[in-house]
């Protein structure tokens, strides 16, 4: 059922007018995710997506300063959601090993559209984030940026998920590089699955993808 109260918070550093404000921002938020998801990040511009909506380039810049800024909301908006997802399928559980399980399941399964967002697709915003979010921080001013809490919401669910990870064994060293490496490595194995199936064994309607990272991590911890 759409819950139409619930909303992701985004740190206002990220904008120069919140885009949930109103429906012009919304329209920059939902068309900028169907284009970049279709033309790529490097030939998506705001001039076409001015065109796409309906209005003006500069329109668009009272949103946001440059495209990059764009793509770090994008990023941000998906790391925040996802982490709203764990937090709500965990606390119904009891067990680390559960919470683990569960945390995974929800990092690299393949996505379904939230009906309580209405305004993203988050099927198409997950191609995104596979293909195009390493631009994010793979860039000259990542420290200045990471100081500003550009990459806060991704640091967040590694966080939670590394957590869960201690709780079940106190003792292991590598809980952040252990979940960021699942993450990273999930979204490799999915884009090998669509463009170079040979680097990987996912079978369609097999669930080889989280199966193969819930045996490596309890593996692992075990």
């Amino acid at each position: 059922m759409e819950n139409s109260n619930l909303q992701i918070k985004i740190r206002s550093s990220l904008f120069s007018k919140d885009p949930e404000s109103s429906d012009l921002g919304r329209d920059i938020i939902s068309k900028s995710i169907e284009m970049i998801n279709l033309l790529g990040f490097e030939s998506f511009t705001f001039k076409k997506l001015g065109a796409a909506i309906g209005s003006n380039e500069s329109s668009v810049y009272r949103y946001f300063s440059n495209k990059h800024m764009l793509l770090v909301y994008l990023v941000n908006w998906y790391w925040s959601w996802m982490d709203y997802k764990i937090v709500l399928e965990t606390s119904k559980l009891n067990k680390a090993e559960d919470k683990i399980k569960m945390s995974i399941e929800l990092l690299v399964a393949d996505i379904k559209q939230d009906s309580n967002f209405s305004f993203i697709n988050e099927v198409l915003l997950n191609k995104i984030i596979i293909t195009e979010s390493s631009k994010a921080y793979h860039t000259k001013d990542v420290d200045n940026e990471n100081e500003k809490g550009f990459y806060k919401t991704y640091k967040q669910v590694v966080q939670r998920v590394s957590d869960f990870i201690l709780e079940y064994n106190p003792k292991y060293e590598f809980p952040h590089m252990l979940v960021s490496t699942i993450i990273e490595g999930a979204h490799q194995q999915r884009y090998f699955a669509e463009h170079l199936p040979a680097l990987t064994d996912v079978e369609k309607g097999q669930n080889n993808i989280i199966r193969f990272y819930t045996n490596l991590i309890i593996s692992t911890l075990k």
